[in-house]
């Protein structure tokens, strides 16, 4: 298992889950249910990317370039798909209508997402 691929899903999933209650108690009374259905958007995401990390995780063994290529991909993934949800959604509440400008940002993290599950199939077939 490779200690560095743990230790980032770990950090996103407990950021995943403070997340996740942040959003079900303290944001559901200041967000719409529009924008509450954005941070949860968000929150998912981040856990299915959580758990493909730590599935990740247990390839590190063979040091594949495109194990560490896929692990590359999903962690900005998180970060750009994820990371520009809770901004957007939070904008008004932020007192921050600039922040619109990260709407671009989330279908890169999405593309990332989708380039790092082809690169973890091309490394799947590649493995003998």
């Amino acid at each position: 298992m490779n200690k560095q691929i743990i230790i980032t899903a770990s950090l996103f999933g407990a950021l995943a889950v403070i997340a996740g209650a942040f959003g079900a108690h303290a944001l559901r009374a200041l967000l719409s249910p529009k924008q509450l259905e954005v941070w949860q958007t968000a929150v998912q995401y981040q856990f299915y990317h959580v758990f493909a990390l730590l599935f990740l995780s247990t390839f590190s063994r063979f040091k594949n370039k495109l194990i560490v290529g896929t692990y590359y991909l999903f962690t900005v993934g998180i970060i750009f798909f994820s990371g520009s949800l809770y901004l957007l959604s939070c904008r008004d509440l932020l007192g921050m209508p600039g922040l619109a400008v990260l709407g671009p940002i989330t279908p890169i993290g999405g593309l990332l997402f989708i380039i790092g599950w082809v690169m973890l199939a091309f490394a799947a077939i590649r493995n003998k």
